[in-house]
């Protein structure tokens, strides 16, 4: 590892140029708050993976009935059964991996019942215990993600299902032709192998996924990816069930009796950012509290990858550290869960901080994660998209939709080092990646009353142009709503380059992304 620089050798590099003197007149507020900020463009992180960014999706509420999918013959406007705006949102997002189909869905579902013409009625018994037809399965799944571009990940059952269903599907999904799997696929409209390479071993084994111990799950790891093979040439990538947040004993326990079984390509830990409070009626001291908690993820990630490189068996890392479960989770208003499903959960300008603070997170780390899969892509906890029920016509684009849209332009691109003053968890909130001569920074404050002005400073380029986007509300309850859909949205937002430093204003709650020329 490189040594940082200094705070000294920082602060006298940063201060030698009076920062007011070089603002338009009126940019900062009152209550405002200079940080300097030190970005290393040669000091690189790892690549920030288009994986970091994505999705998940479970039979829960109305994500995916009456959120993804209406049905062929619904009035609601769609494309081959498919919410039409749905899609339309979700192609330009750029969705690069679907999880599905759950959660502790997964851990009950039989994928059978989800494939012909003749699909049984199964009761949900994990989230309300309504009746679902499976008109969604494996098939409509798959056409979803070619639809919106995004690469399949099945989740398997480990917790109700056996070795030789998981065989199955895998079978199923992936051998080419001749099998009788594989003319069944065929039979039932899809003659092409599905080709799926991200495959579930089971989920939440520790809790609703069978309340395993960790040394009976890693047996059952053992045992179930023994089955599953690399047919039509599709190389598996296999994913384990790591911890309920940072548990170190689960991993640990896990790693150790797997000794001598095969590695899991993929080591997915489930991470949320919880609160009492329903999300239209936060207080500061509330959101505070939530926002501190993404301090507890990255310190998680940083142990959890520790842990893995403890146990790695070969010179490179065969273990990929995943958290494929993550996001806000407020309390539910009861009358919108009647109305529109379970865990339907209004997006604020909160939340979009929230994923912007995720995000800068997974780049700051971008050497030791896999990929993030925020729960969930639609009306449900910290969802890209809200619809008014699963026969609603309506289709909002949440704030937490816009946030990603902003952080698309560090994808493939390689991280690099940020340094500002603050440690606090509550201050500014930044990341920064390059390719060539291109940069990009983006600026998360999830203050409510303190504007930041950042004045930047760089090693090893010197920026010469910049543009950049803002997405803000002074509100941090304030969302978009059916009524109003494009209350909080991008906007172009002012910097300023001179002698190769950047200067900007965030102001309180809100995401700054910089695209810069060096």
């Amino acid at each position: 590892m490189r040594p940082s620089s200094s705070r000294r050798h920082f602060l006298r590099n940063a201060a030698g140029i009076s920062v007011a003197s070089l603002l338009p007149k009126g940019l900062l507020a009152a209550d405002s708050k200079t940080e300097r900020v030190m970005i290393h463009t040669a000091d690189s992180i790892g690549v920030v993976r288009p994986e970091l960014h994505g999705q998940f999706a479970e039979h829960l509420g109305s994500c995916v009935y009456g959120g993804l999918w209406v049905g062929k013959n619904s009035p609601i406007p769609n494309v081959d059964g498919y919410r039409k705006a749905a899609v339309d949102y979700l192609k330009d997002l750029g969705v690069p991996v679907l999880r599905w189909p759950g959660g502790c869905f997964a851990d009950d579902y039989h994928w059978r019942d989800g494939i012909g013409p003749k699909r049984p009625k199964r009761v949900n018994m994990h989230w309300g215990e309504y009746v679902e037809d499976n008109s969604f399965g494996v098939h409509e799944f798959i056409g979803l993600c070619k639809k919106i571009g995004a690469e399949p990940y099945l989740a398997g059952n480990v917790g109700s299902g056996t070795p030789a269903e998981l065989r199955d599907w895998v079978e199923y999904c992936n051998f080419p032709s001749g099998s009788t799997l594989s003319d069944e696929r065929a039979a039932n409209g899809s003659p092409e192998p599905f080709n799926v390479r991200y495959w579930g071993v089971g989920n939440e084994n520790w809790g609703c996924g069978g309340r395993m111990v960790p040394e009976h799950y890693a047996d059952q790891f053992r045992q179930f990816s023994g089955y599953m093979r690399n047919w039509g040439g599709t190389k598996l990538f296999l994913i384990a069930c790591g911890p309920n947040g940072n548990n170190v004993d689960w991993s640990r326990k896990f790693l150790t009796q797997n000794t001598g079984g095969r590695i899991p390509d993929g080591f997915a830990m489930h991470f949320y950012e919880n609160s009492q409070l329903t999300p239209t009626q936060f207080t500061i001291d509330a959101m505070n509290t939530q926002m501190a908690m993404f301090q507890r993820v990255e310190n998680a990630i940083i142990q959890q990858r520790a842990i893995l490189d403890g146990f790695e068996p070969r010179p490179q890392r065969a273990m990929n550290l995943m958290l494929d479960e993550w996001g806000v989770w407020d309390r539910m208003i009861p009358d919108q869960e009647k109305n529109y499903g379970r865990l339907w959960q209004q997006i604020t300008m909160r939340g979009a901080v929230a994923a912007g603070l995720g995000l800068n997170m997974f780049n700051r780390q971008a050497d030791k994660l896999y990929m993030c899969n925020i729960a969930q892509i639609v009306n449900v906890l910290h969802s890209m998209l809200l619809t008014d029920g699963p026969t609603g016509t309506h289709c909002v684009r949440t704030t937490t939709y816009y946030a990603y849209m902003m952080f698309k332009a560090h994808r493939l691109k390689t991280a690099v080092r940020a340094e500002k003053e603050s440690t606090d968890a509550l201050d500014l909130s930044i990341s920064a990646s390059r390719n060539g001569n291109d940069l990009v920074v983006t600026l998360v404050n999830p203050r409510t009353n303190s504007d930041v002005h950042a004045d930047c400073s760089f090693t090893g380029a010197t920026p010469t142009s910049a543009t950049a986007q803002i997405l803000h509300h002074s509100d941090m309850n304030a969302y978009n709503s059916f009524d109003d859909p494009d209350k909080i949205t991008t906007k172009a937002h002012s910097v300023a380059v001179e002698n190769g430093r950047l200067r900007l204003d965030a102001p309180a709650m809100s995401i700054v992304t910089v695209t810069l020329k060096a």
